[in-house]
Formats: structure tokens, C-alpha cells, sequence
């Protein structure tokens, strides 16, 4: 029996799209492309001529130039200008070539289009799980989803990278205050017990703990089995500790996007109450894990609930959809928040008016530009968390033994559990001898060896541990909104 089977296709093809089609079709840049508006910066010709200086013989440069080579354009090219000078920027749509130049693009573009092939991947090998009979193969998705967080916790440690290096600001203090407060906070909640908010790490730890002291029986090892579970709460706590800090600056922009859309589209109100409830959806995800407000309402299962409303695995297919629908909204909701920021330019140079004095010519085109050169950076920080937040849900769906379908009645469940009923079935190895049969003993001793680390890393021991995850990763980036939100809308001068 195949290893992969037709997950190996799936890889393939994605691999595939990555390698060859990437340069041309991308995700990333279709996100941004022909639907945002920047403004352009004024050229050395427009501002002579508002400020009314003579040209001279020099040609001034044009607004399409490379942004890396402005930003690095020595003072001495710059002349003075009034900073009530009565400018008035162009605009222009986004076009795929004037996102190359951007800082981070690269990352961007790599992160959005591995994880749309990563989306795929696992929407066919659902579909494949469904419809198949080879249950016994390594579901492929799984690495897929696994990369995709990786690659995320990369950029966005790349970024904190950046704001870690700067000497001037106060990003350093923030981070490391930050960084304790989500310390302190992850060692509160883990001290709540499963009666409250049900991840179910200590019964999950304790599933993986007594598997993987029988597991080492059978080869023969002598241990007293993994590290003991206040070592285990320790690892969460710095894993709270370092999430919160990489969150920190997505969240604070999240706020600042969120307040500069809910400004630019004050006179539409259906559009207001989608931005607050879009705003709002991580509580929901929050409260749901918490076990008297949300299993119990929906389940009957307090004391003060009465009514059962869904039945318990209805209940955690729920929970998971409700993450995935939130992704979707925020990814919908993307334009709108890229184009805030795209707008900071105008208000910066409108800003600029009301002071008095002069501005050099440089300093003023860097200002402009600054807002689109860093628009792949705030792309990356706003799409990030929600990318980590869809993938853990994937992993907590596939490894925790989760069903989508429980959601839409029993008898669906039945329907779709009918074609896996073959699933058990073991299939016996052709008589031959030579390279075939010692590859089948091969892969028969990989699929016993396989068998026997699944009954360590149980579906109890992987819902234990995504459920935290997944609700830290939700709570520490609402988190920081919230606070990035309170901050912005007390600061008249955000």
C-alpha cells in the first residue's frame, strides 16, 4: 500500500504551481492588485513650481521611480518648501509591477500563494479522506498546515526582528512589556481548570503520557515516561510569552485599520455594524471555549441551562467553523483595510498644512511614498494571525478526529461515514519474493510502526493541545487589538 497514495499528486501539483506558475499567477499580489489606490508623491517639478522656485536646467524625477533608491536619496538633492504648500497628491490603482519594489513582497507573495496551495491541498484530501478507502496513509495535509504556521511564525519573527533592532521609538520596550504581560497572563489561565475554559490539556497529557510509556515498553527501553506536566504548563507559558510578543504590532495595526475604516465609512451604516461584528467575531471564538457560556448554553450540560440546542460533537464542529468563518470575513475584508492604510498618505500631507514652517522636498516625498512601501509589511501583519488561526483549526480538525459534516444532522454524518466503512480493512501482502517483498516488508513494518506512534499521539492528546493553541493564538491577537483600539481612540493625533 502507497505511503501517500493520491496525496502524493496533490503535493506534486502544488509543488508544481509553486515552482512554475507562481511568478505569474499569484494570490497574493490578485489580493492587491487593480482594486486599492495609492497616492503618488509629488515630483521635484510639481513642488518648484507650488513653491515657486525656478527649475533650473535638471529634470525632475518621475512618481514611479524605485521606492528603495528614493529612500536612500542623499539630504543634499533636497530644497526647502512652505508646509502649508496647497499640494494636491494623484492617484493611481495598484498595478502588479508597483508592488515588486515593496518591502517584504517577497515574503508575502510566498506566504499567500503557499498557503492557498496549502487551502487546496487539504480541501482534496478532505474530499479524498471521504470518498477513499486508505485511512491507514499519512495524511499529507498535515505537513502542509504544519509548514504553512511555520512560515508564519517566520515573518512575523522577521518583522519583530526589525522593530527589536530600532534604537528610537519605544518598539523595544513595548515588545518586552508586552512579552511579560502575556507571561503573566498565560500563567492565569493555565491555572484554570478544564471546568472553565475545556482544552483538555491535562487529560490530553495524560492520554500521551501513559501511550508513550507503553510505547517505549514495546521497544524495549526503560523510562518513566515524558516530562512531567508542570514542565509541560512551563513550554505553554513561554509559548504564550513569545506568541503575544509577535502579535503585538499585528494587533495594534489591526486597531489602527480598524478605526481609520470605520472613519472613511461613517455615512454607511449597514457597512459599520459588518465592521464592528467582523471586529467582534474572536470573542465569540473566546467565549466558546469557555465551558459554562458555551458548552453548556448550547448543550444543556449546566445548571442553569436547561434546553439542549446541539449535541456535543455538533458543538465542537461548530466551534471549529465558526474560526474558519472568521478567517474567511477578515480575508474578505482585506481591501478595505489595505486601502485605510493607503490612505494615511492624504491625511499625513493634509496634516502637514495646518503647520507652519518649511519641509525639505525629500523629507515630504518620503512621507507620501513611506505609506505604500510598507503596505506588503501591514498586509503581512494583518493576514498573518488569521492564516495561523485557519491552519490550527486544520490541524485540529484532522488530528483531534473532528467531522464537518456532524454539523448538518445525523443522518449527513451517516451518509458521509458510509463510504469509510472500508476504512479498517487490511490488505494482505502479494506471496513474491526478491526487491517486491522486501519492499512490502518494508512498508508493512512502516505502517505497524505508524500504527504504534498513533496510539502515543492520540486524537485526545492532539485536541488537548490545538484547542489551547488555537484559543491563545485568538485571545493574545484580540487582545492587543483591544488595547491598540482603546489607545488610538484616546490619541486625537493617531
Amino acid at each position: 500500500m502507497a505511503v501517500l497514495g493520491a496525496q502524493f499528486v496533490f503535493t506534486i501539483a502544488m509543488f508544481s504551481f509553486l515552482q512554475k506558475l507562481s511568478p505569474f499567477y499569484s494570490f497574493g499580489r490578485w489580493l492587491l492588485s487593480n482594486r486599492l489606490v495609492r497616492y503618488l508623491h509629488p515630483s521635484d517639478e510639481e513642488l518648484k513650481q507650488l513653491a515657486g522656485i525656478s527649475k533650473g536646467g535638471e529634470k525632475g524625477k518621475g512618481r514611479r521611480q524605485d521606492y528603495k533608491k528614493m529612500m536612500t536619496n542623499p539630504k543634499e538633492e533636497s530644497f526647502q518648501v512652505p508646509r502649508n504648500l496647497p499640494l494636491q497628491l494623484d492617484t493611481a490603482k495598484v498595478e502588479s509591477l508597483d508592488l515588486v519594489p515593496l518591502q517584504y513582497y517577497t515574503e508575502y507573495q510566498w506566504l499567500m500563494d503557499f498557503s492557498l496551495s496549502t487551502v487546496i491541498v487539504y480541501i482534496l484530501t478532505e474530499v479524498y479522506y471521504v470518498i477513499g478507502q486508505h485511512h491507514i496513509e499519512f495524511n499529507a495535509s498535515v505537513l502542509w498546515c504544519l509548514l504553512s504556521i511555520a512560515f508564519c511564525f517566520r515573518v512575523l519573527m522577521s518583522q519583530t526582528s526589525v522593530y527589536l533592532r530600532t534604537e528610537e521609538g519605544g518598539e523595544k520596550v513595548l515588545l518586552f512589556t508586552f512579552g511579560f504581560f502575556f507571561l503573566v497572563l498565560g500563567m492565569g489561565i493555565l491555572v484554570v481548570g478544564d471546568g472553565v475554559l475545556e482544552f483538555g490539556l491535562e487529560e490530553g497529557y495524560r492520554n500521551f503520557s501513559d501511550g508513550a510509556m507503553e510505547f517505549l515498553k514495546k521497544q524495549g527501553v526503560e523510562s518513566h515516561g515524558p516530562v512531567s506536566f508542570m514542565t509541560f504548563r512551563i513550554l505553554l507559558i513561554g509559548f504564550c510569552a513569545i506568541t503575544g510578543a509577535l502579535l503585538t504590532f499585528p494587533g495594534l495595526r489591526l486597531a489602527k485599520l480598524h478605526l481609520d475604516s470605520l472613519k472613511y465609512h461613517k455615512e454607511n451604516f449597514v457597512l459599520q455594524v459588518l465592521l464592528h461584528i467582523n471586529y467582534m467575531l474572536p470573542v465569540v471564538i473566546i467565549l466558546l471555549w469557555v465551558k459554562p457560556i458555551g458548552r453548556d448554553f448550547l448543550c444543556g450540560g449546566g445548571a442553569f441551562w436547561g434546553n439542549q440546542y446541539l449535541f456535543h460533537n455538533q458543538f465542537d464542529a461548530l466551534r471549529l467553523l465558526v474560526v474558519v468563518g472568521t478567517c474567511v470575513a477578515r480575508i474578505l475584508f482585506m481591501p478595505l483595510f489595505m486601502q485605510s492604510h493607503l490612505n494615511m498618505a492624504h491625511e499625513k500631507v493634509e496634516r502637514m498644512k495646518k503647520e507652519s514652517g518649511r519641509i525639505g522636498s525629500l523629507e515630504l516625498q518620503k512621507m507620501v511614498a513611506r505609506v505604500f512601501y510598507y503596505l506588503c509589511m501591514v498586509a503581512i501583519q494583518y493576514l498573518a494571525p488569521v492564516l495561523l488561526l485557519l491552519f490550527l483549526t486544520f490541524l485540529l480538525k484532522t488530528l483531534g478526529n473532528y467531522s464537518w459534516s456532524v454539523v448538518l444532522g445525523d443522518s449527513v454524518a451517516e451518509l458521509f461515514s458510509g463510504y469509510q466503512k472500508a476504512s479498517n480493512r487490511t490488505v494482505p501482502a502479494p506471496a513474491g519474493n526478491g526487491t517486491a517483498a522486501s519492499i512490502l516488508e518494508t512498508a508493512a513494518h512502516f505502517a505497524v510502526t505508524l500504527g504504534d506512534l498513533r496510539a502515543v499521539f492520540t486524537p485526545v492528546w492532539y485536541r488537548g493541545l490545538f484547542s489551547f493553541l488555537l484559543w491563545w493564538v485568538c485571545a493574545a491577537w484580540f487582545t492587543t487589538t483591544s488595547l491598540g483600539v482603546m489607545y488610538y481612540s484616546n490619541n486625537l493625533d493617531r
